[in-house]
């Protein structure tokens, strides 16, 4: 069946690829290392050409073709010496041809002249016979164009079978192999998870000095699993623990086992271990685990997936694996509630390393690392930066210093400062500034009495963060204006109380809309959506609905049933679900009616604010606090919130 060249898979992609590059043919993506590859073939062409030209004319002696009627007129004329007569042709030299040219090699081909030889014998002309070896000629004839059809057969077999992506290496492992002075990390590179580098450190030390542990009758883990959230430096701290040891390091990503072809990825499972055992002691490193390692059974469609295949064998391996031979397993995933569990049961990814998001330290630790390279002006304080960057995990502070490196260079800066490392804060959490975005007046005051709104309420509230920034410049997509609140401290908790506080501020910008224009806008959809989910996981989740009491209604999601595409099913009742409903709604206009009261009475506060966002566009926590006084920024109000009512220590995990 003919396959579309477009939706053929990338192996065979590659193969069309370098058989047209192999002929010299145009590539068809246009790659660099292809072009040349075609302007080779050419050079080879014309050299070929240029060699032929200098062997005819140049080191070969040019002979001249001459009739063979000629020929027996310039023995007759006595003018010719050295003849060698064979039967196809007649060779020797003539003396003078009567036009100045003397002792000229000629060629003449012969004809049945049984005369020949009387007629130089009666003019006593020397002459000899020659005799042509046919093996010679004939082994010549037959092994040249072998040899040269072998090369070419050679140097296509090389091209299209012979790489990491040729047909006969498709079923060898595609891992990226690093010696131990090629990986270049240590643990002086990674910063922010100490405690995953002190776990780590005991691998390290089994590499360095194995019989430290083999003598006592300890085995080390077979595998190491790495959990953490993207960017949290899994990858990063696997390739620290190579460069510490000093040991071989394969490095492979966990689609690259999966291929069309049946078979294909457990026969690259098999090489790989293979491989590793040949360079033990050595570490081998699976990214993205999920992608080979999901749960078995879960395939929606049935049938015998290939992937199961690869994963049955990679357990295999691993279940076959000696201890002792010093070949540690690491593999990192960001999705481990996916994983077969018979990957995660003793003897095989023995030990899990939890890597979670850096606090405020490990931040400040992070930043210290990535502005190594960078020159910083005296007046950036590191620890303010990772105080404003909550929530940031290793790779978002690496783009944020690499942002504000490449700010300063625009604006021609002999060094970064703190003003590029805020605006390139901004820029990653709200998206890119779009100053000239035309809005009209009448939306920009919307806009203006919106944000004025949220950061009102947040300096009422004592459980609430305090606003860094609030602005009214378009950033992103959709974001028209938004209120920047930095929390004090790292939390790993949050009460009741805290919580509610959030659900109004969030309502915050909705209130100022309709106390000063009567009227609602579409502003408010995403404060909505994130209201409406923290009030939900207040009562289905975290217990803080006194009707409801203290029952979670969240099942808790199996391995096996996410990918089956369809909703878990409910285990209570139809009046339980309106119950739910219902205290989600209270709760909603409980925080509603609230805000309501506070902007109502702080109307006044509410104009000088929205007032002063539409001449500057942007106020800072302190000139919004120098603006309104003491009477929100005390937070006072927070006393008398109705959410005190019952006010008791239950606590959420966020």
């Amino acid at each position: 069946m003919a396959k579309n060249r477009d939706n053929m898979p990338q192996e065979d992609e590659s193969i069309f690829d370098k058989l047209s590059s192999s002929f010299g043919g145009m590539s068809p993506k246009g790659d660099p290392g292809r072009k040349k590859m075609h302007f080779s073939f050419w050079y080879f062409l014309l050299a070929l050409l240029a060699f032929s030209l200098i062997q005819d004319y140049i080191v070969a002696r040019h002979t001249d073709t001459i009739p063979y009627s000629q020929f027996k007129r310039y023995v007759v004329a006595e003018k010719v010496k050295n003849l060698v007569l064979t039967p196809q042709r007649v060779t020797g030299i003539i003396t003078t041809d009567g036009q100045g040219r003397k002792n000229w090699p000629f060629v003449s081909v012969r004809v049945n002249d049984p005369g020949l030889v009387k007629l130089l014998d009666a003019h006593k002309i020397k002459y000899t016979g020659h005799y042509e070896s046919k093996w010679l000629s004939a082994l010549i004839s037959w092994v040249i164009p072998i040899a040269f059809f072998f090369i070419i057969w050679k140097v296509l077999i090389s091209r299209v079978g012979g790489g990491p992506q040729g047909v006969l290496s498709i079923g060898k492992s595609h891992a990226k192999v690093f010696a131990d002075t090629g990986v270049g990390t240590t643990f002086r590179d990674v910063a922010g998870i100490d405690e995953a580098k002190q776990e780590l450190a005991e691998i390290v030390e089994f590499l360095r000095t194995p019989e430290k542990f083999t003598r006592l009758g300890g085995k080390i883990p077979k595998g190491v699993l790495l959990v953490g959230a993207p960017g949290t430096g899994k990858t990063l701290l696997a390739k620290a623990v190579a460069g510490e040891s000093g040991v071989p390091f394969f490095g492979m990503s966990g689609s690259e086992f999966v291929e069309m072809f049946v078979g294909v990825g457990a026969a690259r499972v098999r090489d790989l271990f293979a491989q590793a055992k040949e360079h033990a002691p050595c570490i081998i490193f699976v990214d993205e685990l999920d992608a080979l390692g999901k749960a078995r059974g879960i395939n929606p469609m049935g049938g015998h997936d290939e992937r199961e295949q690869t994963l049955n064998q990679l357990l295999v391996e691993m279940d076959g694996f000696d201890a002792t031979v010093g070949v540690i397993i690491m593999a990192a995933t960001n999705r481990p509630e996916i994983l077969d569990p018979a990957l995660l049961r003793p003897g095989r990814f023995d030990r899990h390393v939890a890597i979670d998001r850096p606090d405020v330290r490990g931040r400040e630790e992070i930043l210290k690392v990535h502005v190594r390279e960078v020159k910083l002006s005296a007046e950036v304080d590191l620890a303010k930066v990772a105080a404003l960057t909550p929530g940031f995990v290793g790779a978002d502070l690496a783009n944020l210093v690499n942002e504000a490196a490449l700010l300063s260079a625009r604006r021609n800066k002999a060094s970064v400062g703190m003003a590029e490392f805020q605006d390139a804060i901004d820029r990653l959490v709200g998206g890119l500034e779009k100053k000239n975005r035309m809005m009209n007046q009448n939306e920009k005051r919307i806009v203006a009495y919106h944000e004025s709104g949220h950061a009102l309420v947040a300096m009422s509230l004592a459980a609430a963060d305090p606003v860094n920034k609030v602005t009214i410049i378009p950033r992103g997509i959709a974001a028209l204006g938004y209120t920047q609140q930095l929390p004090t401290e790292d939390r790993y908790l949050m009460t009741r109380e805290e919580l509610f506080s959030r659900l109004c501020v969030l309502v915050g910008g909705r209130v100022a809309e309709e106390i000063i224009f009567q009227d609602i806008s579409t502003g408010a959809q995403n404060d909505l959506q994130k209201a409406t989910n923290i009030a939900r996981s207040m009562v289905t989740e975290y217990g803080m609905s006194e009707k409801l009491g203290l029952v979670t209604f969240e099942k808790e999601r199996h391995p096996f049933m996410l990918d089956t595409g369809s909703a878990p099913a409910k285990e209570y009742s139809d009046e339980t679900a309106r119950d739910i409903d219902a205290e989600i709604s209270q709760l909603v206009e409980k925080a509603h009616e609230r805000v309501r009261k506070m902007l109502t009475r702080g109307r006044r506060q509410l104009e000088i604010v929205a007032q002063e966002l539409l001449e500057k566009e942007t106020l800072t926590g302190d000139e919004l606090r120098e603006l309104v006084g003491s009477e929100f920024a005390a937070g006072k109000e927070d006393d008398s919130i109705e959410m005190r009512l019952n006010r008791k220590s239950s606590v959420a995990h966020v």
